[in-house]
């Protein structure tokens, strides 16, 4: 039995016409199921382990990036398999998994190709992508052993399964995906330099793999997890314990 959690931003009538080819095509594979739509007050915890008890056993995630962790931050020891629907723009994530954002997905879905994927935790929650503490005052130490300071401020990115992009300069991008089963997360620390009237420059990105790390900040640092956004004096980074079954597609990026 699957169940399809879509995201608010879906109503929209500019995804109508998508959304309603990829419910046609799930039909096709005989894998069409309950529809249940996020909301600012829909409990994904809740509404997932009721679905559960009732028999469910894969839910699917229909929208982007923010979607995907909005409801796997929540519910990432659940006890079923986890698909993902990617629709629109915003959707790092999907490529790294292997799976085409439209309808093409639905085919990447129906042949439920399953990989255990890592699972970060942060200061007591799950987080699924990235966490990102923005440019702030702060010291990190990782593994207990290793200390990185500054005598300005730095921004740090935790990856998990959405890649980490930065640029040397307008023309370039670059994108370090990080692989999502090799029982460490990844830390790039940024140090800003060079403060002008327009704002400061970044140094190029220190990569650093790692099982645990601490942030500490004197005064209260902003932080984003998986879309959420709330100021933090220390944070306790590490590997959950728990791993979240997931269906990938024959490209992903591991």
């Amino acid at each position: 039995m699957y169940v399809y959690i879509y995201d608010n931003f879906l109503r929209e009538h500019k995804y109508a016409s998508i959304v309603k080819a990829m419910e046609i095509s799930l039909t096709d594979y005989g894998i069409a199921g309950k529809i249940l739509r996020l909301t600012n007050y829909t409990d994904a915890k809740t509404i997932i382990e009721d679905e559960i008890r009732k028999g469910v056993k894969t839910v699917v995630v229909v929208g982007n990036d923010a979607t995907l962790g909005q409801v796997l931050s929540r519910t990432a020891t659940a006890d079923c398999t986890f698909g993902f629907l990617p629709v629109g723009d915003n959707n790092t994530i999907a490529e790294v998994l292997g799976i085409p954002v439209g309808v093409e997905a639905c085919d990447v879905l129906s042949k439920r190709r399953k990989e255990r994927l890592d699972v970060g935790w942060v200061n007591n929650r799950y987080f699924i992508g990235q966490l990102h503490v923005l440019p702030a005052n702060v010291e990190v130490i990782y593994d207990e052993r290793f200390k990185v300071t500054t005598n300005d401020k730095m921004e740090v990115v935790i990856c998990n399964l959405q890649p980490f992009f930065w640029k040397k300069n307008k023309k370039d991008e670059q994108t370090h995906i990080v692989h999502p089963q090799d029982g460490k997360l990844e830390a790039f620390i940024r140090p800003l330099t060079g403060k002008r009237f327009w704002g400061y420059t970044y140094e190029e990105p220190s990569i650093f793999p790692f099982e645990e790390m601490e942030i500490r900040g004197e005064e209260p640092f902003a932080v984003e997890a998986d879309g959420r956004i709330t100021k933090e004096i220390k944070l306790k980074i590490k590997l959950a314990h728990s791993k979240i079954d997931m269906v990938v597609g024959r490209n992903r990026k591991f």
